[in-house]
C-alpha cells in the first residue's frame, strides 16, 4: 500500500497541502516525475529553489525537478521565480498547486491592477513596481503576479523590476526569516516592491524642482513636461494606491490565519512605508496642478505683454502713417493747382491775366495752411 505524504501546520498560519500524487514506498520518482525531470531547462524560469527550516535544499533547474524535489521532503517550500511565463508554465504550476482559474487567466494576460484574491488557502497577489530611468528621466513600471500557498511561493514577472533575486538573497541570508513560511516571503517581496518607490519619488521630486525652474524662467516646452509628468504621477498612484489595500486585506486576516506577532510587526512597518509614499505621490499631483496653474498664468501675462507691444507698436505706426499722410495732402494741394495750370491749353481765362501768377501762389499758400491748421488741431502733427 503506497505510503501518504503527513502534514504539518506552517509557523504563517498555513498548513502544508497534501501531495497531488501519493508516492510509492520507494525511492524511485514516479514515472511522469522522472521523465519530465530530464526536459531542458526552460529559460523562462529564473531560479527554482527548495528549502527546509529556511535553508535551501536544491536548486531544481526545471518544474519537474522542483515537483520532484518538493515531494521528497515533508517539511518544505518551493519558491519557483518565472520572468513572463508561457501557459504552458502555469498551465503545470495550476495542476501542481491546485490554482484557481481566474487567477491563472490573470497570471497569463497580465495588465492587473494590484490587488489580493484568496482562493481557499491559496492567495493571488498583483503588485506592480516601479522604476526611475535616470537617462531618460522617465518612471517605468512593471507587473508582478505572486502565488502564496502552503508551502510554496511562485513569482511570474512581467518587466524588469523588481530585483527578486535581491529579495532571494536576502531571506537566504536571515534562516529564520525565510523558515516562517510563504508569508514571509511574501513579506519581504512586498518591502522591496515599496522600497522601490523610494528612487521614484526622489526621481520625480527632482523632476518638478526642474520644472518649477523653467516654469519661471519662461521656457515655452515646459507645458508638455507638466503634462507628460502628471500622467507619470498618475501612473505611479495607481501602482501605489491600491497596494495600501492589499496590505490592509492582510492585516484584516491576521487574526483568522493565524500569522505571527513578528511577520504582522513587519507587515504594517511595510504599510507605514506605503503611506509615506501615497501621501507624498498625492502632494506632487496637488503641486503639479499648481504649477500648470502658474504656468498658464505666465503665459497669459506673457501673451497680455506682448499683445500692449503690439498695440503700443501699431499705435506709433498709425501716428506715422497720419503724419505722412496729413503732409501727403498738405503738398498734394500746390500740386494740384500747379498741375491746372500747367496744361497747355490755349483758351484759358487766367493765362494772360496780370494777376494770375500773384492768385495761383495766394491760393496755393492759404490751401496749404488752411489744411496744416485742421491736421495740428486733430494731432495728426
Amino acid at each position: 500500500m503506497p505510503a501518504k505524504r503527513r502534514t504539518f501546520p506552517l509557523p504563517t498560519g498555513l498548513s502544508r497541502r497534501r501531495a497531488r500524487i501519493d508516492r510509492p514506498a520507494t525511492d524511485e520518482p514516479a514515472p511522469d516525475v522522472a521523465a519530465a525531470a530530464i526536459a531542458p531547462p526552460d529559460s523562462r524560469l529564473i531560479d527554482s529553489a527548495v528549502y527546509t527550516r529556511g535553508h535551501r535544499y536544491a536548486s531544481p533547474i526545471s518544474l519537474a525537478e522542483t515537483y520532484q524535489c518538493l515531494h521528497e521532503q515533508d517539511e518544505a517550500m518551493a519558491w519557483i521565480g518565472l520572468y513572463r511565463a508561457n501557459a504552458d508554465q502555469i498551465a503545470s504550476l495550476a495542476d501542481e498547486f491546485k490554482l484557481h482559474h481566474l487567477a491563472v487567466e490573470d497570471a497569463i494576460t497580465a495588465h492587473q491592477r494590484p490587488k489580493l484574491e484568496r482562493y481557499g488557502d491559496t492567495l493571488f497577489v498583483v503588485l506592480r513596481a516601479a522604476r526611475y530611468d535616470d537617462e531618460r528621466e522617465e518612471v517605468e513600471f512593471s507587473e508582478l503576479h505572486l502565488f502564496i500557498g502552503p508551502g510554496f511561493v511562485i513569482t511570474v514577472r512581467h518587466g524588469e523590476a523588481p530585483d527578486l533575486a535581491a529579495v532571494r538573497r536576502r531571506m537566504e541570508a536571515e534562516p529564520e526569516m525565510l523558515a516562517r513560511g510563504p508569508e514571509a516571503v511574501l513579506y519581504a517581496i512586498l518591502d522591496q516592491v515599496v522600497d522601490g518607490y523610494a528612487p521614484v519619488v526622489s526621481g520625480l521630486e527632482n523632476d518638478i524642482d526642474e520644472i518649477e525652474t523653467e516654469v519661471f524662467g519662461g521656457d515655452p516646452k515646459v507645458s508638455r513636461r507638466i503634462y507628460e509628468l502628471s500622467r507619470e504621477v498618475i501612473e505611479f498612484q495607481r501602482a501605489a494606491r491600491p497596494l495600501l489595500g492589499v496590505l490592509n486585506a492582510l492585516s484584516i486576516g491576521f487574526a483568522k490565519y493565524g500569522t505571527e506577532e513578528e511577520l504582522q510587526r513587519y507587515l504594517r512597518d511595510v504599510a507605514d512605508h506605503l503611506t509615506q509614499v501615497v501621501e507624498r505621490v498625492d502632494g506632487f499631483r496637488h503641486l503639479l496642478q499648481n504649477i500648470l496653474t502658474v504656468n498658464a498664468t505666465l503665459v497669459n501675462q506673457q501673451q497680455n505683454e506682448e499683445m500692449r507691444s503690439l498695440t503700443a507698436a501699431s499705435y506709433e505706426q498709425n501716428e506715422e502713417i497720419k503724419k505722412i499722410s496729413s503732409w501727403a495732402a498738405i503738398l498734394f494741394a500746390p500740386t494740384l493747382i500747379g498741375t491746372v495750370y500747367g496744361m497747355n491749353f490755349e483758351h484759358m481765362p487766367e493765362l494772360k491775366w496780370h494777376f494770375g501768377y500773384l492768385f495761383a501762389v495766394v491760393l496755393m499758400g492759404l490751401v496749404c495752411t488752411g489744411l496744416y491748421l485742421i491736421f495740428k488741431r486733430r494731432n495728426w502733427l
